[in-house]
């Protein structure tokens, strides 16, 4: 996780807790980067005992050496690093009992819980957050298969034998740029031959979540027919502002009652086409344009608009990262002010 802010004893013990707490974020790997040293040229004066063998220089040396800088290895994350609107935060918060199989301490740990909550920038009230035992896309292939899941799951205390743990693995989608707080509180009960209470403590984990996507749009009126409503084109400039790659897969104008659109993008294909997805590297910029159409009344009223100012409807936009993790993003209401 990012840095932790801290930790409290709610029952003021200060003997040290017999079960501990770790917090990892869940992200996905990348593929490991190679620098594939030079060959010897065929007319190289030099001696050829100079230069290295070609695989020495490959992270995953095979009998055929391949120079391309990507190799099979994959990379764990070495840090944090980066979160951004429009994705979604997954981290594995893990309780292990620490009193170690086969030692002679009489502590039994029972009833063991994780309960987490967020803390937004624009909310003083912490979101209390559903625990799972998957990731969501695993979870997405349980109820496909028709596995139903029990919220109580998560409630449960579980008991743990010395040295075993408890995994729970909670997502977030975050939606606003600005600092976030974990906070995870862990609840158990320690029980000795002579005695028994109710142990708990809280610790706080801090990072900031950035704007991945920079969305800037403006609109333009179009010539329209007498007897139809009226038409704009919508622009709208995305500006990649993350660290990595991304592919984008949607970009859809969802519209309000009486207007409806029509993408002008890459999703437009002549005959014999296949669809190429704009790719955008750091600081990129991607323009997309929608045309979009007033929907006459009944008796061919056009619609009126509020303190000058008619209102489309909202931007949405989805991508992927360069090992398939997913961004979505909706912008505020779009629209077009009347001179």
């Amino acid at each position: 996780m990012s840095h932790q802010r801290g930790s409290s004893t709610a029952d003021g013990v200060k003997e040290p807790h017999a079960v501990s707490l770790k917090v990892l974020r869940l992200s996905r790997p990348s593929l490991s980067m190679q620098h594939p040293l030079p060959t010897p040229s065929p007319y190289s004066k030099s001696s050829p005992s100079s230069f290295p063998p070609p695989p020495a220089s490959l992270a995953y040396p095979s009998t055929k050496p391949d120079s391309f800088i990507l190799s099979p290895l994959l990379t764990l994350p070495p840090a944090f690093g980066s979160a951004y609107v429009g994705e979604t935060f997954s981290c594995t918060l893990c309780a292990n009992n620490e009193i170690l199989s086969g030692s002679s301490s009489a502590k039994v740990i029972t009833n063991v819980r994780i309960e987490a909550e967020m803390k937004i920038p624009s909310s003083g009230v912490p979101i209390s957050l559903m625990l799972g035992p998957n990731h969501p896309e695993m979870e997405k292939g349980e109820a496909e298969n028709g596995e139903a899941r029990d919220p109580e799951r998560d409630r449960n205390g579980v008991d743990l034998e010395p040295g075993q743990s408890l995994q729970k693995v909670v997502n977030f989608d975050l939606k606003e740029e600005g600092s976030h707080v974990l906070a995870v509180t862990v609840t158990y009960s320690e029980t000795t031959p002579i005695s028994g209470r109710i142990r708990n403590f809280r610790k706080l984990y801090q990072f900031v979540c950035k704007g991945c996507m920079v969305v800037r749009t403006k609109t333009g009126l179009l010539p329209s027919g007498e007897k139809e409503g009226r038409k704009w084109a919508l622009e709208a400039q995305l500006e990649n502002c993350g660290e990595e790659v991304i592919t984008l897969d949607m970009a859809v104008l969802e519209t309000r009652k009486r207007f409806r659109s029509q993408g002008l993008n890459w999703e437009i294909l002549g005959e014999g086409e296949e669809i190429e997805r704009p790719v955008l590297m750091p600081g990129d910029v991607q323009q997309v344009c929608f045309l979009v159409e007033e929907i006459l009344g009944t008796g061919g009223e056009q619609l009126e608009s509020t303190d000058g100012r008619l209102i489309f409807g909202v931007l949405n936009l989805g991508w992927k990262g360069t090992m398939g993790s997913r961004g979505f993003l909706s912008t505020g209401t779009l629209g077009a002010r009347l001179k």
